[in-house]
């Protein structure tokens, strides 16, 4: 099992109140498999993603990645380990508009301290993957949307990470350049890469292999996308 998360509770302090947001979730994903977290806004689906990502820490509960037990590390093993075993991709892009396609994607390669020319054949490797060689010199205000998330994409796999980790990809996206991007998705899992993707829209997330729904922080359903929706009539508390 590449990444378990066992009985995980999330709690935040807000005055005197305590806010409960994730409720004894526990998620399991095997190595190359494709995986979608759909649930409404206010379900608990961007917490979890922080704290599969690694950006946030669980009130309770343990979390392992590739044997790696990540709850009992210091921040800046944490830091580390993020950085070389986990890719983003964010809704808003985020690539900065002054630099290049070429480096943007080169951008974590230079901080992973990897040589220049060494860097450069990667970043232009990763853009070919994702069908962008013909714009790697381009800013990112030359680019369309969803141009810009390929680069972004492109820079999520440049240091070839165990796990793809995509926050609403096609949110900012119109359906033409959303469909591209999830051909992109469906095409690096094919070639073994470990995809999780939060989303909010089942036909988003009927791409995907397998479906899991959490609602109000608990996970509820899982299997196809119509399938997770299917039952929310009739919502279970299951272990994944």
């Amino acid at each position: 099992m590449m990444l378990e998360l066992d009985h995980i509770f999330k709690d935040y302090i807000q005055g005197k109140m305590t806010v409960p947001v994730l409720k004894d979730v526990t998620l399991h994903v095997d190595k190359g498999e494709y995986v979608a977290i759909m649930g409404p806004s206010g379900s608990g689906k961007t917490t979890l993603m922080n704290i599969i990502g690694c950006l946030d820490v669980p009130t309770s509960g343990s979390y392992t990645l590739n044997g790696n037990d990540l709850l009992h590390h210091k921040d800046k093993e944490m830091s580390r380990i993020r950085n070389r075993s986990i890719g983003f991709v964010f809704q808003s892009f985020n690539l900065l508009p002054r630099q290049s396609a070429l480096d943007n994607v080169a951008l974590p390669l230079l901080y992973a301290g990897v040589p220049g020319k060494e860097r450069r054949e990667r970043a232009v490797r990763a853009l070919q993957k994702v069908g962008l060689e013909d714009r790697m010199n381009f800013k990112p205000t030359q680019l369309s949307g969803g141009q810009k998330q390929r680069v972004a994409i492109a820079r999520a796999i440049v240091g070839e990470p165990d796990l793809l980790l995509a926050d609403e990809p096609t949110g900012a996206l119109d359906s033409a350049s959303g469909r591209q991007v999830m051909e992109l998705f469906e095409q690096l899992n094919k070639e073994g890469m470990t995809v999780i993707m939060i989303t909010h829209d089942s036909e988003i997330a009927a791409h995907a292999k397998r479906t899991v729904l959490i609602r109000d922080g608990i996970l509820t359903g899982a299997g196809s996308a119509a399938g997770a929706l299917a039952d929310g009539s009739q919502e279970r508390e299951v272990s994944v």
